[in-house]
This record gives structure tokens, sequence and C-alpha cells, in this order.
């Protein structure tokens, strides 16, 4: 039973939950992982003296962001044996994600965990230099170098071109069908010539263990996958944003859910994000 204090505490933390899911889910690119650093930051603010701390949001921020960085030296040797890409959890909403969308997520997980804090809590989440260096425990002077060599990492993968929300929907169906229709005419038609598809199966569910790159290597694919689903099926769920770019959710033929996020440059697609690896789909039912 919690007494008076706790229960106060504990209200004052619920409010804050959504803004420390958002800090650890884009430093690890899983949900569940981003869920247990901000339960584990609960935890350690109950089990604070709460009487110590003048803001309760820069405290908790600090605690989840220190808990990101011990957990990404355990994620990055899980994935260096992952079974073909990795890529983060699809998160799907109504409304486009403006800071950081999958392409970025991508280009972050290129950076060290260092770099990756001060680039996201400077750029993204707008923090001066002085609370990134108690968030991440190093000097000022240091957070400012490093969020600077993040930031040319990262730039090429910021989007370059701005497309309307509902035309983003509008080619995300549209793609939806000519896939799984076999128009392959159709489909060729939204491609870039310098395309790509990146499928995560993560070892648990078919998907191809390397990237499709060039027009005509992703054009054989989903020439096999259309030939594939003419005999087995598939039902859209639902069009939205997936990790900030248009894409859908899919039911598989073997009751499986599925993502598809699609990168659109100039009015055509430039890369496809399937995540078909259940673990990282959990969240969706």
């Amino acid at each position: 039973m919690m007494n008076a204090e706790s229960k106060h505490a504990a209200a004052n933390f619920e409010p804050l939950r959504p803004k420390l899911m958002r800090v650890a889910y884009r430093m690890l690119g899983s949900v569940a992982d981003a869920e247990d650093m901000v339960q584990e930051a609960f935890i350690r603010w109950m089990r604070a003296d709460r009487t110590e701390v003048r803001e309760p949001e820069a405290f908790l921020r600090r605690t989840v962001m220190r808990l990101c960085l011990d957990q990404l030296k355990s994620a990055r040797r899980q994935r260096e044996t992952y079974i073909g890409p990795w890529l983060p959890d699809p998160v799907v909403e109504d409304e486009e994600a403006e800071d950081v969308t999958l392409p970025l997520m991508l280009a972050l997980e290129r950076l060290s965990p260092l770099e990756r804090a001060a680039f996201l809590l400077h750029d993204v989440f707008g923090l001066g230099f002085e609370e990134v260096a108690a968030a991440i425990q190093r000097d000022p002077a240091a957070c400012r170098q490093l969020a600077s060599r993040a930031r040319s990492h990262v730039r090429e993968a910021r989007p370059r071109f701005q497309m309307e929300k509902q035309r983003g929907l509008e080619l995300a169906e549209a793609f939806y069908t000519a896939s799984r229709s076999g128009d392959l005419k159709a489909l060729g038609a939204m491609l870039k010539a310098d395309v790509s598809s990146h499928a995560d199966g993560g070892g648990k569910r078919p998907a191809a263990t390397e990237p499709a790159l060039g027009f005509d290597a992703v054009m054989k694919q989903y020439g096999q996958v259309a030939a594939w689903l003419r005999e087995n099926g598939s039902t859209l769920v639902r069009v939205g944003f997936v990790n900030g770019l248009p894409g859908f959710i899919t039911l598989e033929a073997d009751g499986e859910l599925q993502t598809t996020a699609l990168e659109i440059e100039g009015g055509k697609i430039a890369a496809i994000y399937v995540v078909r690896n259940p673990d990282k789909l959990r969240h969706l039912h």
C-alpha cells in the first residue's frame, strides 16, 4: 500500500511518462526496451529523496538517458548477431512524426551511444548543452562536439522533400494495392531508379536477409512477393504513418501482422521498409 506522499509522487510521474518514452524509444529503437527503461526510472523515482529534486522532468530524463546508454551496450552486441537487416520497432500514428523519422533512426544507429544521446537531447528535444552535459555526464564542450559529429553523420537522413500528408497516405494505399494485386506496371511507376527494399524478419519469419538495391532488384523481389500473395493473401488493417513515413499495417496469411513504411522523395518511393519480426509487432495487437 502506498502512503499519500508516494501516491502524490506516482501521480506526478504519469504525465511525464509519454515524454520519457519518446526519449527512450528514440535512443533504443525498441518499444519493449523503452518501456522497461521508463519503468525502471519510475522505480528509482519512487525510491529517490525527492526533496532534493528541484526539476522532476530533468531528473527523470537524465535517469532514462543513463539507463538507455547502459542498455545500448548490450543491444549493440545483440545486433551483431541479428539475422538480416535490423529495423526499429514500428510506431504507427495518424500524424507524421516531424522530429525523428525511420531513416533518421537508422542513421542514429551508426553513431556512438554518446553521439546519439547528445544529438537527440540537443537537436531533437531542444535542450541546452548544460542540461545535455548533466544527462550524459560529460562537460558541455564535449557534448557540443558530440552533437556536431552526429549532425554531420545524419544530415543526409533528414527529409529533403516535403509531401502533403494526404498524398503520402494515398501513395501508401496505392503501393499496397499494386504490390498485393501483382500490378507490376503500376508498382514500377511509383519507384525511383535507385529504390531500395529492406525487410526485418529477425530470423523469426521469412524475409530477405539482404536489402534489394535498385529498381530491377526491387521489381524482381515484388514480382516474387505478388506471386506468393496471390496464393496466400494479405489483408489491409490500417493506413497511417509508420515511424513518420507513409505506410500501412497488414495481416498476413500466417496470422501475423506486418508493417510497411515508404520513404518518398520527389513524389516517388525511394525506400521500402518492412517489419515482419513478430517480437517487434506485439505492441500493435
